[in-house]
């Protein structure tokens, strides 16, 4: 009977031994049931030159102003375009120089869009209807006082002499008439030649 418990003993602990080894193995293979959860710190993401960029959900934020209709800042989605800032404050004004700007450049946040006006010497010298000037030179037969007060040497009171001896004498048949109106003498007369015409 002694021997037989002892046999007894001797399976029993085996038994033991292989549930424990089974157990072991079957934790080894399996791993962890459930993985830790990744964490979230921020909805930024990395821009790949050690900054933040802001999300894809973010809008970009840009200051447009210069020759548009209502400068401000204003909000846009991200992937807009530099014509789509300037649609936002209401397009360009008459006298944008839109040209000079790349209506097609992608918006950076935190950007100003500039839209410059146009200079022209002359601009705005014919009335409405008649057309710009050419070639940037001021009609004298047709100009008014504010485009002939932006001619060189030439003040608002200059300006309104030459007015005043277009409507004395008809009109100025050639550029040489300006030398009969009061005030501009042969100096002035020089500065201004390039810049007129009847």
């Amino acid at each position: 009977m002694p021997h037989l418990d002892r046999r007894t003993l001797l399976f029993g602990l085996a038994a033991i031994l292989l549930l424990a080894a089974a157990v072991t193995f079957m934790r080894g293979r399996g791993g962890e049931a459930n993985p830790p959860a990744p964490i979230v710190t921020s909805s930024a993401v990395i821009d790949g030159v050690g900054g933040v960029a802001p999300a894809q959900d973010e809008p970009l934020v840009v200051y447009v102003t210069g020759a548009v209709k209502r400068p401000g800042v204003y909000q846009l989605a991200q992937g807009k375009r530099i014509v789509d800032a300037i649609q936002k404050a209401g397009g360009v004004t008459a006298k944008a120089d839109a040209i000079t700007v790349n209506l097609a450049a992608l918006l950076i946040d935190g950007e100003q869009v500039i839209v410059p006006e146009a200079f022209t010497p002359g601009a705005g010298a014919a009335p409405t209807g008649a057309g710009p000037a050419t070639s940037g030179v001021v009609h004298l037969n047709s100009a008014n006082v504010t485009a002939l007060d932006a001619l060189p040497g030439v003040g608002p009171a200059t300006a309104q002499r030459i007015l005043d001896w277009r409507d004395a004498h008809g009109g100025f048949k050639t550029v040489d008439d300006l030398l009969e109106v009061p005030g501009i003498g042969p100096s002035k007369f020089e500065a201004l030649r390039d810049f007129v015409a009847p």
